[in-house]
């Protein structure tokens, strides 16, 4: 059963993208790690999380700090740990010593940099490093496509990634929705253009790919390219242009060739078409639920949710 098709089930019921949430509370209750949960939101929805039944959680930063704001904003801190550490990159080692070590989960962002995070998590001693690329999968319910659920990768991570990263992203990815139920998902490989065209590397990449899943090197999944956004969204625009495709109309997640364009695409879906999602780094050991500042805390628990799917597995 395709995410299209799961996410169609779930539409008609109501339910879309927090299909998630029911999915995160099956078995054994994920441990969340979050580091410096200071604000945007997170402590609220690390809060949530564990009064929903999603998962557990730990706060690590300045307790003090941690505690006046859960009263400023009336979150309920009962249940939940709190580890005490006033310096923020003391917080964000200890949060990731936990995942290593197995006390903890999955990992979460607070208010500190991404960067310092990262550092973190690439330690070679303690960190979750696997050897393979960190990427950012983004997965969004669509209202103005039914409710569908569609992911993009990666509009986080890598800037401009080559077709060996490309790779990647879709290897982690597919792992990703493997997790979730979706045995195999169909990738779209976007560009400007549903043509290949030698001027235009992303179009050539994008055949790359396709070619390397149909020979089997890339394995679990349906990859064809090149793209344009609309005729992999719209069997319509498939239509009009003659294109066929099992994943014309129907892709479950869009490649985008760069970060630009990913977080363009992103931040359309979720701020002007009234959608809503949940996005992981994925390629560590375990999961890093790694949202910005300004998503909303709904957003922050679906990530979490995802997170905690993902780790389960």
């Amino acid at each position: 059963m395709t995410m299209q098709c799961k996410a169609s089930l779930r539409g008609a019921r109501g339910d879309g993208i927090d299909f998630l949430l029911a999915e995160s509370k099956k078995g054994r209750s994920m441990t969340l790690a979050l580091a410096c949960p200071y604000g945007d939101d997170a402590l609220g929805a690390a809060c949530r999380a564990q009064r929903e039944g999603v998962v557990r959680t730990i706060l690590i930063g300045d307790e003090g700090k941690i505690r006046s704001l859960a009263e400023r904003d009336g979150y309920d801190l009962s249940g939940i740990s709190v580890v005490d550490e006033k310096n923020d990159d003391t917080a964000i080692e200890r949060s990731v010593k936990m995942v290593s070590s197995g006390e903890a989960d999955l990992l979460m962002k607070g208010l500190v940099k991404t960067s310092s995070l990262l550092k973190a998590v690439l330690d070679k001693e303690w960190g979750l490093r696997t050897g393979s690329l960190l990427s950012h999968l983004f997965l969004f319910e669509v209202p103005t496509l039914g409710g569908r659920v569609i992911g993009i990768s990666d509009g986080g991570m890598n800037t401009y990634p080559d077709l060996n990263a490309k790779v990647k992203i879709v290897e982690n990815a597919v792992a990703c929705y493997h997790r979730i139920g979706v045995p195999q998902p169909k990738i779209a490989a976007l560009a400007a253009v549903e043509v290949v065209n030698p001027d235009m590397p992303a179009t050539l990449e994008a055949a790359a790919l396709a070619k390397m899943n149909e020979r089997g090197q890339i394995k679990g999944c349906l990859v064809d390219g090149p793209f344009a956004l609309d005729n992999a969204v719209s069997e319509e625009s498939a239509r009009i242009k003659g294109i066929s495709s099992p994943v014309a109309g129907n892709a479950d997640m869009l490649l985008v060739p760069d970060i630009e364009s990913g977080n363009f695409v992103g931040k359309v879906l979720l701020y002007m078409t009234g959608g809503k999602g949940a996005g992981v780094i994925l390629g560590a050991r375990k999961p890093i639920v790694l949202t910005s500042r300004f998503d909303s805390m709904e957003t922050k628990l679906l990530s979490i949710a995802l997170g905690a799917v993902v780790a389960r597995s």
